[in-house]
């Protein structure tokens, strides 16, 4: 598999066996993600035990509902046809019946004004407040359809005061925690304040889970600079975002966002529908394939899969379409983007990152070999999505799943050498092992000499010969 692109697949405990899995992995799938909105936590620990018999290099990402709102249970469907009156009324635990609608959010109706739009179950059904009572809203039917029990309702330009956390997320949060999950994807991120309440629940446990904010509102998008001040990397949810925002705006958010990423060395993750046809199909829409590409030409690190592998009828293929597609795609893409130098650790590991990227492409090298303790040097080697595969060798296990969404890395556990030149020659000799390069291929290493904390200190480029030669 030569694709650089990384994949995502969403993974349902109703199918999660280990075959299965493992012909997602070996088809070119990266990470798993968990949606705990349909799970619960004995679903969830199927998976991720699953997971772990597959690979040890397939990170976990763990959803949490975040700060959402939804329609209350109800034992048969509101049929509206426009122009209908609906009430609407915030209080959990309530069965919706007549034509009156419950939602999860107590308090909702003090915080919309008249004229607002509530777009229920991704925008199926418009309900337009006509007009704001105290203890609840009368709304006007903008569009024929069912309203349904448990469904995502979007309130456009309306900020709600809620929770970042509900208690189903705590629970989860711990759970993620005590089974050493690599991620959570927090839901509905709003501002900085979202992610360092899980981040709180973390530190106070010493818990290395990464947090991925989930961008899907105006806010998320707004307040994005202080969210990746915090943030591992982010999610761009583009479902909940396109309800949010007007969708003709979706793809120059999509592409700032991954700017935005890669300007601060963390990982991005662009979501939803990308294949969604192939839930009931076996081939992709020439669409699908174009947002795929897209995606791709805008420098994401990694594309996800929903629905096409957690209840789809033909979730391998959707996995081999989408590595096939991502690696057409990286074929006819820029060889280099020439970014401008940003420190990480230092000044001069910044200077030689870049330089083994573009050493590495313009002098045809087979391979760029790096080692890491943190991740923080590859994640570095990445931004650049040179179109040489950087092989990375890790002294910690969790960070060889942490790279696991960092575009073009290989990541693999290295004991820690001795000295840099007995790691060039384990590393090589590893390379030459899997049969990546042979002994007249050019080959750019770049490490350190004085500790992990220092980061990178010398680049050295030359031949496999050559460099086993120099170290035997």
């Amino acid at each position: 598999m030569n694709k650089k692109t990384k994949i995502v697949a969403t993974i349902s405990d109703k199918n999660c066996g280990v075959p299965f899995l493992t012909d997602l992995f070996n088809s070119g799938m990266n990470a798993v993600r968990l949606n705990t909105a349909h799970q619960e936590p004995e679903d969830t620990l199927k998976v991720v035990r699953n997971v772990r018999k597959v690979s040890d290099r397939i990170a976990i990402l763990l959803d949490t509902k975040g700060p959402e709102i939804r329609t209350n249970p109800t034992e048969k469907g509101l049929q509206v046809k426009k122009g209908d009156q609906v009430i609407v009324r915030g209080e959990p635990g309530k069965k919706s019946s007549g034509n009156t609608i419950y939602m999860s959010c107590e308090g909702l109706v003090n915080e919309i004004p008249a004229g607002s739009r509530l777009l229920i179950d991704d925008g199926d059904v418009e309900l337009i407040v006509r007009s704001a009572e105290k203890d609840h809203l009368v709304c006007e039917a903008g569009n024929p359809g069912i309203i349904l029990g448990r469904k995502s309702v979007n309130i456009p330009g309306i900020d709600i005061n809620l929770p970042a956390l509900n208690d189903r997320d705590r629970e989860f949060v711990q759970l993620a925690i005590d089974e050493n999950i690599d991620f959570i994807a927090h839901s509905f991120v709003r501002n900085k304040e979202d992610v360092i309440e899980v981040q709180e629940i973390l530190d106070k446990q010493n818990s290395k889970v990464k947090i991925i904010a989930k961008i899907e509102n105006q806010s998320g998008v707004n307040n994005i600079d202080e969210i990746l001040d915090h943030a591992y990397g982010i999610m761009v949810a583009r479902g909940d975002l396109a309800i949010e925002i007007p969708y003709s705006k979706i793809p120059g958010i999509q592409k700032m966002l991954i700017d935005k990423c890669i300007e601060r060395r963390k990982p991005v993750i662009i979501a939803t529908q990308m294949l969604h046809s192939m839930i009931t199909n076996p081939r992709p829409t020439r669409a699908e394939v174009s947002d795929i590409a897209n995606a791709i030409y805008s420098q994401t690190d990694a594309i996800m899969l929903s629905g096409e592998t957690a209840y789809g009828s033909y979730p391998l293929e959707s996995v081999i379409t989408m590595a096939s597609v991502a690696e057409e795609v990286e074929k006819t893409k820029d060889t280099i983007n020439d970014i401008p130098v940003v420190v990480i650790n230092n000044r001069i590991s910044a200077f030689l990152i870049k330089a083994a990227v573009r050493a590495a492409v313009d002098l045809s090298a087979k391979a760029i070999i790096a080692d890491t303790m943190s991740g923080r040097t590859i994640r570095g080697l990445s931004a650049y999505r040179g179109n040489k595969m950087v092989w990375a060798k890790v002294y910690d296990r969790r960070v060889v799943r942490e790279l696991a969404l960092s575009y073009g890395v290989n990541a693999h556990f290295m004991k820690p050498s001795e000295t840099s030149h007995e790691f060039v020659q384990q590393a090589v000799n590893s390379l030459v092992r899997e049969n990546v390069v042979k002994d007249s291929s050019l080959v750019v290493v770049i490490a350190g000499n004085f500790g992990h904390s220092t980061g990178a200190s010398y680049v050295e480029i030359g031949t496999v010969k050559n460099l086993l030669r120099e170290e035997a």
